[in-house]
């Protein structure tokens, strides 16, 4: 199957609105409409679920005139070692997580994490390719202690006014 970028996937590619890991962006560029799934999945180093991710993201469509790919079948056991058939077991429908108590302090430092990273890959998004290794670092980061390492950088390229909302996202 081969798959493209929708109108928001292009959307996203520019301005980085979805917060995607190095992996997920690599795999998300390579995806021209000339590269079937497989060959992604062999040069990109990504998991399919990462890729069906991007699909229900409404980021990759299939391409005009490509099939869909048909689902991958689990190799048949030996008559010998069958067990009987079981009806299929029913697909659990996504609950929503409750959330996590706050600790006293006020958020987690994953979720602060996860609210600073789209603030700081925005702002070094904009910077163009002055501010292009910065970025780099900043979707290299994996955790909040590597966000607030990387603050300072980013506060010194982008001036105090438009940092803020990344030092906000982080101690707050």
């Amino acid at each position: 199957m081969i798959l493209v970028k929708t109108e928001a996937g292009q959307q996203v590619l520019k301005d980085r609105s979805v917060p995607l890991s190095p992996r997920q962006r690599t795999a998300f560029i390579l995806f021209d409409g000339k590269r079937s799934v497989d060959e992604v999945l062999a040069g990109a180093g990504i998991a399919r679920e990462e890729i069906d991710q991007l699909v229900t993201l409404g980021l990759l469509g299939p391409a005009a005139g490509s099939k869909p790919a048909a689902p991958a079948k689990e190799p048949e056991p030996p008559a010998a070692s069958r067990a009987p058939a079981a009806p299929p077991a029913p697909v659990p429908t996504p609950t929503p997580k409750p959330a996590e108590p706050a600790p006293p302090a006020g958020r987690s430092r994953q979720q602060r994490y996860k609210d600073a990273y789209p603030i700081a890959t925005q702002l070094t998004g904009a910077l163009g390719l002055k501010g292009f290794r910065l970025n780099l670092q900043v979707e290299g980061t994996t955790s909040y202690e590597d966000l607030v390492a990387l603050a300072p950088k980013i506060r010194a390229a982008v001036g105090p006014e438009k940092a803020a909302a990344l030092d906000k996202a982080l101690n707050d």
